[in-house]
């Protein structure tokens, strides 16, 4: 086989990786045909080895390709994601592409499915939330000979270019503000970990952060589903009743962060001088609660824009240059929940 990463896999790839003919690869791909058991599962392991995905449109079309951008995201749910698309959206709009959304739940095996099925009409382009994924989708993504772009993350090594910020340098500026107003015990508040690998990434750079100054994160509270007011509340009220002598809460989003304030409020808690509070994401829906939250800019427009720009440049000019990392700078807002 060609050593070739923008070459997209073929049947006789496969055939020469199995040792099948190519005719019994293709019955195998497409489920068609008597196969042997035997058989059929020497193709398929080759296939996933390789990251080869079958091509619904072959035949169909003369390029092989259709005018669409496959973007993979964890989640719509959480107000992050919704931005990113918008950013997305914005570049695409003025071009012959056309997005479309496909949701993993933080799931590796949902996200190696997903990114299958999308494969398989074979797009224009991928964006991929995260640059996390089990072997099955790295091979894949490697295989695809199409543009690939990793968002949110740049803490790591992309299968071909990666766009966001760094979250280990996000939780070491966010460690740094804090340890500057003088707190002193400080709990981590997280939901989604370890599948939500971006906040794992916060949270020790955060630490060691903290290290370097003499402290240690005092506490920790966890959640394995989503974010929500009423979930930061629950957390809050945990591990405060654990450390009553807490004088700071990071907590890996703005959502829960958002219900540990709220929480804090009803219990007169004198904010933030008595205790203070962070968040992550920069959430301007929250903008509305009764003190602004601390938090940070993860820069999700510029990401989702940067992302589709690579996506569209090298769609319609694959020989373009391009960035393959592209490291966008998160921001601190302290507002009205951490000493300035």
């Amino acid at each position: 086989m060609a050593n070739d990463p923008r070459r997209p896999l073929t049947l006789r790839d496969v055939s020469e990786a199995s040792g099948v003919s190519e005719m019994t690869v293709s019955r195998v791909l497409r489920k068609r045909g008597d196969v042997s058991s035997a058989t059929r599962e020497k193709v398929l392991r080759a296939a996933k080895e390789l990251g080869y995905v079958p091509n619904k449109i072959a035949g169909g079309l003369a390029s092989n390709r259709v005018n669409l951008v496959a973007v993979i995201i964890p989640s719509m749910s959480n107000m992050v994601f919704p931005e990113v698309m918008t950013g997305i959206n914005r570049v695409l709009e003025d071009t012959e592409l056309q997005p479309v959304i496909g949701i993993t739940d933080y799931d590796p095996v949902k996200e190696e499915r997903v990114l299958y099925e999308m494969l398989s009409w074979r797009p224009s382009g991928i964006i991929i939330a995260g640059i996390e994924h089990n072997e099955a989708a790295k091979a894949m993504l490697r295989a695809s000979g199409i543009p690939v772009v990793e968002i949110m993350d740049t803490d790591g090594d992309a299968v071909d270019c990666a766009v966001g910020i760094s979250h280990a340098r996000a939780g070491r500026m966010m460690a740094t503000a804090i340890a500057d107003q003088g707190y002193q015990k400080i709990g981590f508040l997280g939901t989604k970990m370890p599948l939500d690998h971006r906040a794992k990434k916060r949270r020790d750079g955060f630490e060691k952060e903290l290290h370097k100054r003499g402290l240690d994160i005092a506490a920790e509270e966890y959640y394995s589903g989503g974010s929500a007011l009423a979930k930061g509340r629950e957390m809050t009220a945990s591990i405060l009743q654990k450390r009553p002598d807490l004088d700071f809460l990071y907590f890996s989003n703005d959502m829960i962060a958002a219900g540990g304030l709220l929480y804090l409020m009803e219990k007169g808690i004198d904010i933030p001088e008595q205790i203070g509070l962070a968040g992550f994401n920069g959430v301007e829906l929250l903008d509305g609660l009764p003190r602004k939250l601390a938090t940070m800019d993860a820069c999700r427009m510029d990401i989702g824009i940067k992302a589709a720009e690579i996506i569209a440049t090298r769609a319609s000019d694959p020989e373009a240059a391009f960035e393959a990392l592209v490291e966008l700078e998160p921001k601190i807002d302290h507002g009205d929940t951490l000493r300035r």
